[in-house]
Protein backbone atom coordinates (compact mmCIF):
# COMPACT_ATOMS: atom_id res chain seq x y z
CA UNK A 1 0.00 0.00 0.00
CA UNK A 2 2.93 2.43 1.03
CA UNK A 3 6.05 1.18 -0.15
CA UNK A 4 5.72 2.07 -3.35
CA UNK A 5 6.78 5.80 -1.88
CA UNK A 6 10.28 3.71 -0.88
CA UNK A 7 11.30 1.80 -3.87
CA UNK A 8 15.28 3.26 -3.85
CA UNK A 9 15.28 0.96 -0.36
CA UNK A 10 13.03 -1.77 -1.07
CA UNK A 11 14.35 -2.27 -4.16
CA UNK A 12 17.98 -1.71 -2.69
CA UNK A 13 20.63 -4.99 -3.83
CA UNK A 14 20.48 -8.25 -2.35
CA UNK A 15 22.83 -8.24 1.25
CA UNK A 16 22.93 -3.94 1.45
CA UNK A 17 21.10 -2.67 5.34
CA UNK A 18 18.42 -1.28 2.73
CA UNK A 19 17.27 -5.11 1.57
CA UNK A 20 16.86 -6.15 5.02
CA UNK A 21 13.88 -6.02 7.02
CA UNK A 22 13.99 -2.87 8.43
CA UNK A 23 12.88 -3.23 12.01
CA UNK A 24 15.40 0.07 13.32
CA UNK A 25 12.59 2.53 12.14
CA UNK A 26 12.37 4.19 15.10
CA UNK A 27 16.15 5.18 15.11
CA UNK A 28 16.38 6.38 10.89
CA UNK A 29 13.26 6.30 8.69
CA UNK A 30 13.83 4.97 4.87
CA UNK A 31 13.26 8.74 3.42
CA UNK A 32 10.55 8.66 0.79
CA UNK A 33 11.66 8.96 -2.93
CA UNK A 34 10.66 12.10 -3.44
CA UNK A 35 13.65 13.66 -0.85
CA UNK A 36 15.90 12.97 -3.79
CA UNK A 37 13.96 15.21 -5.99
CA UNK A 38 13.71 18.12 -3.17
CA UNK A 39 17.60 17.83 -2.31
CA UNK A 40 18.34 18.39 -6.03
CA UNK A 41 15.74 21.23 -5.98
CA UNK A 42 17.39 22.41 -2.84
CA UNK A 43 20.84 22.51 -4.52
CA UNK A 44 19.67 24.23 -7.74
CA UNK A 45 17.87 27.24 -5.83
CA UNK A 46 21.28 27.78 -4.21
CA UNK A 47 23.56 27.64 -6.32
CA UNK A 48 21.27 29.31 -8.94
CA UNK A 49 20.14 31.90 -6.33
CA UNK A 50 23.27 32.18 -4.14
CA UNK A 51 22.30 35.33 -1.25
CA UNK A 52 18.95 35.69 -2.96
CA UNK A 53 17.79 31.86 -2.06
CA UNK A 54 16.81 33.43 1.67
CA UNK A 55 13.95 35.57 0.56
CA UNK A 56 12.29 32.04 -0.78
CA UNK A 57 13.41 30.46 2.28
CA UNK A 58 12.02 33.09 4.78
CA UNK A 59 9.16 34.14 2.94
CA UNK A 60 7.76 30.37 1.82
CA UNK A 61 9.57 27.65 2.53
CA UNK A 62 9.62 28.04 6.44
CA UNK A 63 5.76 29.39 6.83
CA UNK A 64 5.20 26.48 4.56
CA UNK A 65 7.31 23.78 7.10
CA UNK A 66 5.23 25.71 9.99
CA UNK A 67 1.99 25.52 8.61
CA UNK A 68 2.53 21.74 8.34
CA UNK A 69 3.50 21.14 11.84
CA UNK A 70 1.15 23.06 12.92
CA UNK A 71 -1.83 20.90 10.64
CA UNK A 72 -0.10 17.52 12.33
CA UNK A 73 -0.17 18.58 15.48
CA UNK A 74 -3.43 21.22 16.35
CA UNK A 75 -1.37 24.15 17.17
CA UNK A 76 -3.73 27.57 16.48
CA UNK A 77 -0.16 29.68 15.55
CA UNK A 78 2.48 28.42 12.83
CA UNK A 79 4.67 31.41 13.13
CA UNK A 80 5.25 30.17 16.47
CA UNK A 81 6.99 27.18 15.85
CA UNK A 82 10.85 28.12 16.03
CA UNK A 83 13.35 25.46 14.29
CA UNK A 84 16.89 24.64 14.16
CA UNK A 85 19.14 21.57 12.99
CA UNK A 86 18.02 19.71 16.36
CA UNK A 87 16.70 19.81 19.90
CA UNK A 88 18.96 19.83 21.93
CA UNK A 89 19.91 23.44 20.06
CA UNK A 90 16.39 24.51 21.04
CA UNK A 91 15.97 23.10 24.30
CA UNK A 92 19.14 24.74 25.36
CA UNK A 93 18.19 27.98 24.49
CA UNK A 94 15.26 27.55 26.80
CA UNK A 95 17.63 26.69 29.76
CA UNK A 96 19.97 29.63 28.83
CA UNK A 97 16.38 32.25 29.24
CA UNK A 98 17.38 31.49 33.28
CA UNK A 99 19.49 33.10 35.33
CA UNK A 100 22.19 30.30 36.51
CA UNK A 101 23.03 33.05 39.34
CA UNK A 102 19.65 32.21 40.67
CA UNK A 103 18.48 28.83 41.79
CA UNK A 104 17.33 26.82 39.73
CA UNK A 105 14.90 24.07 39.87
CA UNK A 106 14.15 21.63 37.48
CA UNK A 107 11.74 18.53 37.32
CA UNK A 108 12.26 15.53 35.03
CA UNK A 109 12.39 12.07 34.33
CA UNK A 110 15.14 9.02 34.95
CA UNK A 111 14.28 8.19 31.03
CA UNK A 112 15.02 11.20 28.93
CA UNK A 113 17.23 10.94 25.95
CA UNK A 114 21.13 10.96 25.89
CA UNK A 115 21.52 14.80 25.08
CA UNK A 116 18.88 16.16 27.74
CA UNK A 117 20.12 13.63 30.56
CA UNK A 118 24.19 14.31 29.92
CA UNK A 119 22.84 18.27 29.70
CA UNK A 120 20.92 18.18 33.21
CA UNK A 121 24.16 15.76 34.93
CA UNK A 122 26.73 19.16 33.38
CA UNK A 123 24.23 21.65 35.00
CA UNK A 124 24.38 20.14 37.74
CA UNK A 125 28.14 21.04 38.61
CA UNK A 126 26.80 24.31 39.54
CA UNK A 127 25.71 25.46 42.84
CA UNK A 128 22.35 26.80 41.66
CA UNK A 129 21.22 23.82 39.80
CA UNK A 130 18.84 21.17 41.73
CA UNK A 131 17.82 18.22 39.57
CA UNK A 132 14.85 15.78 40.39
CA UNK A 133 14.56 13.04 38.48
CA UNK A 134 10.86 11.11 38.62
CA UNK A 135 11.32 7.03 37.96
CA UNK A 136 9.49 6.37 35.36
CA UNK A 137 8.68 2.97 36.63
CA UNK A 138 6.32 1.28 37.49
CA UNK A 139 4.58 3.36 34.37
CA UNK A 140 1.73 2.90 36.19
CA UNK A 141 1.78 5.41 38.61
CA UNK A 142 4.03 7.75 36.58
CA UNK A 143 1.55 10.46 35.97
CA UNK A 144 0.09 10.60 39.47
CA UNK A 145 4.05 10.91 40.74
CA UNK A 146 5.61 12.98 38.32
CA UNK A 147 2.48 15.71 39.02
CA UNK A 148 2.24 15.43 42.86
CA UNK A 149 6.04 16.46 42.91
CA UNK A 150 5.56 19.42 40.16
CA UNK A 151 2.51 21.11 41.64
CA UNK A 152 4.30 20.37 45.75
CA UNK A 153 7.47 22.17 45.10
CA UNK A 154 8.58 25.12 43.43
CA UNK A 155 9.66 24.00 39.55
CA UNK A 156 11.11 26.56 36.97
CA UNK A 157 11.42 23.76 34.61
CA UNK A 158 9.66 20.85 33.97
CA UNK A 159 11.11 18.08 30.94
CA UNK A 160 9.43 14.94 30.35
CA UNK A 161 8.84 12.67 27.11
CA UNK A 162 5.57 12.22 25.53
CA UNK A 163 6.75 8.90 24.55
CA UNK A 164 10.36 7.18 26.13
CA UNK A 165 12.86 6.72 24.05
CA UNK A 166 14.12 3.25 25.10
CA UNK A 167 11.02 1.77 25.40
CA UNK A 168 8.50 2.63 23.24
CA UNK A 169 5.78 3.55 26.70
CA UNK A 170 3.58 6.60 26.60
CA UNK A 171 3.80 8.91 29.24
CA UNK A 172 0.68 8.28 30.68
CA UNK A 173 -1.72 11.39 30.86
CA UNK A 174 1.13 14.04 30.19
CA UNK A 175 -0.62 16.55 28.23
CA UNK A 176 -3.60 16.43 30.96
CA UNK A 177 -0.43 17.11 33.38
CA UNK A 178 0.98 19.89 31.00
CA UNK A 179 -2.82 21.62 31.35
CA UNK A 180 -2.57 21.97 34.95
CA UNK A 181 1.18 23.20 35.37
CA UNK A 182 2.27 25.72 37.59
CA UNK A 183 2.29 29.16 36.24
CA UNK A 184 5.63 29.47 37.43
CA UNK A 185 6.95 26.41 35.39
CA UNK A 186 8.28 26.23 32.05
CA UNK A 187 7.19 22.80 30.49
CA UNK A 188 8.71 21.25 27.86
CA UNK A 189 7.64 18.23 25.95
CA UNK A 190 10.21 15.74 24.36
CA UNK A 191 8.23 14.63 21.36
CA UNK A 192 10.32 12.98 19.18
CA UNK A 193 8.93 9.67 19.07
CA UNK A 194 5.32 10.41 18.78
CA UNK A 195 5.49 12.93 16.37
CA UNK A 196 4.32 11.87 13.01
CA UNK A 197 3.70 8.51 14.57
CA UNK A 198 1.04 8.84 16.96
CA UNK A 199 -2.03 10.98 16.91
CA UNK A 200 -1.05 14.34 18.75
CA UNK A 201 -3.21 17.12 19.34
CA UNK A 202 -1.69 20.34 21.15
CA UNK A 203 -5.05 22.29 20.86
CA UNK A 204 -5.34 22.44 24.80
CA UNK A 205 -1.40 23.38 25.79
CA UNK A 206 -0.70 25.26 23.35
CA UNK A 207 -0.25 28.20 25.54
CA UNK A 208 1.14 26.21 28.26
CA UNK A 209 3.94 23.96 26.93
CA UNK A 210 7.21 24.01 24.62
CA UNK A 211 6.88 20.65 22.25
CA UNK A 212 10.08 19.26 20.50
CA UNK A 213 10.55 17.02 17.33
CA UNK A 214 11.93 16.69 14.59
CA UNK A 215 12.03 15.13 10.86
CA UNK A 216 14.84 12.26 11.67
CA UNK A 217 12.79 9.87 12.69
CA UNK A 218 9.17 8.95 11.61
CA UNK A 219 8.59 11.68 8.94
CA UNK A 220 11.43 10.17 7.14
CA UNK A 221 12.60 13.37 6.02
CA UNK A 222 16.39 12.70 7.65
CA UNK A 223 18.15 14.64 10.44
CA UNK A 224 18.72 18.48 10.53
CA UNK A 225 15.05 19.74 10.84
CA UNK A 226 13.82 20.11 14.33
CA UNK A 227 11.25 22.13 15.62
CA UNK A 228 10.25 24.01 19.01
CA UNK A 229 6.40 25.21 19.51
CA UNK A 230 6.84 28.28 21.56
CA UNK A 231 3.86 28.90 24.20
CA UNK A 232 1.94 32.21 23.09
CA UNK A 233 2.70 33.48 26.65
CA UNK A 234 6.47 33.30 26.30
CA UNK A 235 8.71 36.57 27.60
CA UNK A 236 11.51 34.11 27.52
CA UNK A 237 15.12 36.14 27.22
CA UNK A 238 17.57 33.32 25.33
CA UNK A 239 21.23 34.01 26.23
CA UNK A 240 21.97 31.45 23.54
CA UNK A 241 20.93 33.43 20.30
CA UNK A 242 22.07 33.86 16.97
CA UNK A 243 21.54 36.26 14.25
CA UNK A 244 18.27 34.75 12.62
CA UNK A 245 16.39 36.39 15.90
CA UNK A 246 16.92 39.62 14.64
CA UNK A 247 15.74 39.08 10.87
CA UNK A 248 12.95 41.79 10.73
CA UNK A 249 15.56 44.68 11.95
CA UNK A 250 19.03 43.50 10.38
CA UNK A 251 18.66 46.85 8.38
CA UNK A 252 17.85 49.03 11.52
CA UNK A 253 20.25 46.98 13.83
CA UNK A 254 19.41 48.70 17.77
CA UNK A 255 22.49 48.59 20.29
CA UNK A 256 20.11 46.35 22.41
CA UNK A 257 18.91 43.24 22.42
CA UNK A 258 15.58 42.75 21.28
CA UNK A 259 13.15 39.70 20.92
CA UNK A 260 10.22 39.35 18.49
CA UNK A 261 6.91 38.15 19.74
CA UNK A 262 7.29 34.64 17.50
CA UNK A 263 9.39 31.93 16.13
CA UNK A 264 12.17 34.16 16.28
CA UNK A 265 12.84 34.43 19.98
CA UNK A 266 14.18 31.45 19.85
CA UNK A 267 15.82 30.98 16.63
CA UNK A 268 19.73 30.38 16.44
CA UNK A 269 22.41 31.07 12.80
CA UNK A 270 22.74 29.64 9.40
CA UNK A 271 21.81 25.99 8.99
CA UNK A 272 21.18 23.41 5.60
CA UNK A 273 17.75 23.89 4.67
CA UNK A 274 18.35 20.24 2.26
CA UNK A 275 16.52 18.80 5.30
CA UNK A 276 13.64 21.64 4.65
CA UNK A 277 12.93 20.66 1.15
CA UNK A 278 12.88 16.89 2.32
CA UNK A 279 10.27 17.50 4.74
CA UNK A 280 8.22 19.56 2.88
CA UNK A 281 8.31 17.21 -0.02
CA UNK A 282 6.76 14.43 2.48
CA UNK A 283 4.33 16.69 4.16
CA UNK A 284 3.13 17.68 -0.04
CA UNK A 285 3.33 14.01 -0.96
CA UNK A 286 1.47 12.28 1.99
CA UNK A 287 -0.97 15.56 1.96
CA UNK A 288 -1.91 15.09 -2.12
CA UNK A 289 -2.39 11.61 -1.34
CA UNK A 290 -4.73 11.74 2.05
CA UNK A 291 -1.98 10.08 4.33
CA UNK A 292 -2.67 11.18 7.47
CA UNK A 293 -1.10 10.51 10.99
CA UNK A 294 -4.24 8.93 12.07
CA UNK A 295 -3.99 6.43 9.30
CA UNK A 296 -0.30 5.81 9.46
CA UNK A 297 -0.89 4.47 12.93
CA UNK A 298 -3.35 2.76 12.31
CA UNK A 299 -1.21 0.71 9.39
CA UNK A 300 1.51 0.20 12.46
CA UNK A 301 -0.93 -1.13 14.76
CA UNK A 302 -1.75 -3.72 12.57
CA UNK A 303 2.05 -4.57 11.99
CA UNK A 304 2.45 -4.99 15.52
CA UNK A 305 -0.70 -7.05 16.40
CA UNK A 306 0.61 -9.63 13.43
CA UNK A 307 3.99 -9.12 14.90
CA UNK A 308 2.67 -10.34 18.65
CA UNK A 309 0.74 -13.06 17.01
CA UNK A 310 4.13 -14.51 15.40
CA UNK A 311 5.53 -14.34 18.73
CA UNK A 312 3.05 -15.87 20.93
CA UNK A 313 3.21 -19.12 18.32
CA UNK A 314 7.27 -18.70 18.00
CA UNK A 315 8.04 -19.34 21.81
CA UNK A 316 10.94 -17.65 21.11
CA UNK A 317 13.06 -17.12 24.66
CA UNK A 318 14.15 -13.33 24.82
CA UNK A 319 11.59 -11.96 22.38
CA UNK A 320 7.58 -12.96 23.98
CA UNK A 321 5.47 -11.35 26.07
CA UNK A 322 7.26 -11.50 29.68
CA UNK A 323 10.44 -9.35 28.16
CA UNK A 324 8.28 -7.01 26.54
CA UNK A 325 8.70 -4.10 28.20
CA UNK A 326 4.61 -2.57 27.41
CA UNK A 327 1.08 -4.54 25.89
CA UNK A 328 -1.12 -1.54 25.57
CA UNK A 329 -1.30 -0.79 22.28
CA UNK A 330 -4.05 1.46 21.72
CA UNK A 331 -2.87 4.14 24.66
CA UNK A 332 0.60 2.55 26.09
CA UNK A 333 2.57 2.37 22.86
CA UNK A 334 4.83 4.17 20.27
CA UNK A 335 6.07 2.53 17.15
CA UNK A 336 8.54 0.40 18.51
CA UNK A 337 8.58 -2.74 20.91
CA UNK A 338 11.19 -3.07 23.06
CA UNK A 339 12.56 -6.63 24.72
CA UNK A 340 14.48 -6.52 27.93
CA UNK A 341 16.85 -9.31 27.21
CA UNK A 342 18.26 -9.27 30.82
CA UNK A 343 21.79 -8.48 29.87
CA UNK A 344 23.39 -6.29 27.45
CA UNK A 345 25.19 -9.83 26.65
CA UNK A 346 22.16 -11.34 25.40
CA UNK A 347 20.79 -8.41 23.73
CA UNK A 348 23.76 -7.93 21.52
CA UNK A 349 23.74 -11.80 20.91
CA UNK A 350 20.18 -11.37 19.88
CA UNK A 351 21.00 -8.51 17.39
CA UNK A 352 23.31 -10.38 15.86
CA UNK A 353 21.27 -13.86 14.83
CA UNK A 354 18.94 -10.75 13.99
CA UNK A 355 21.13 -9.64 11.32
CA UNK A 356 21.94 -12.82 10.25
CA UNK A 357 18.26 -13.63 9.16
CA UNK A 358 18.22 -10.25 7.53
CA UNK A 359 16.73 -8.64 10.64
CA UNK A 360 17.82 -4.74 11.25
CA UNK A 361 17.31 -3.95 15.19
CA UNK A 362 18.97 -1.96 17.45
CA UNK A 363 19.57 -2.09 21.41
CA UNK A 364 20.31 0.19 24.49
CA UNK A 365 22.29 -2.03 26.74
CA UNK A 366 20.01 -4.90 27.49
CA UNK A 367 17.04 -3.45 25.66
CA UNK A 368 16.49 -4.74 22.17
CA UNK A 369 14.73 -2.63 19.68
CA UNK A 370 11.90 -3.38 17.33
CA UNK A 371 10.40 -1.05 15.48
CA UNK A 372 7.37 -0.91 12.48
CA UNK A 373 7.06 1.58 9.60
CA UNK A 374 4.42 1.70 6.10
CA UNK A 375 7.44 0.35 4.35
CA UNK A 376 6.81 -2.80 6.23
CA UNK A 377 4.47 -5.10 3.69
CA UNK A 378 0.79 -4.92 4.33
CA UNK A 379 0.61 -8.63 5.10
CA UNK A 380 4.11 -8.80 6.53
CA UNK A 381 3.78 -11.33 9.34
CA UNK A 382 7.90 -11.24 10.86
CA UNK A 383 8.14 -15.14 10.53
CA UNK A 384 11.85 -14.18 9.72
CA UNK A 385 12.65 -12.22 13.24
CA UNK A 386 12.10 -15.57 15.09
CA UNK A 387 13.25 -18.62 12.73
Amino acid sequence: MYQKYYRQFLQAPSGSPSSMLHMACHSHHYWPDVTMDAVQQYWRDSALLADEKWGPIFEQKIPAWQAAVARTLNLPDPDRIAIAPNTHELVYRVISAFDLARPLRILTTDGEFYSFARQLQRLEELPNVEVTRIAKKPYATLAERFEQELQRNDYQLAYASLVFFDSGVVFPELLEIAARKPARTEFVIDGYHGFFARPIDLSRVADKVFFTAGSYKYLGAGEGMCFMSVPASCSLRPLNTGWFAELEELENRADRVGFADNWLRFAGATMDYSPLYKGLAIFDLFERDGITVDKIHDYVLAAQRRFLQTMDEANHPLLNRQNLICHDLENGHGHFFTFDCGTAQDAERLQKELKSRAVLSDRRQQLLRLGFAIYHGENETYRQVFT
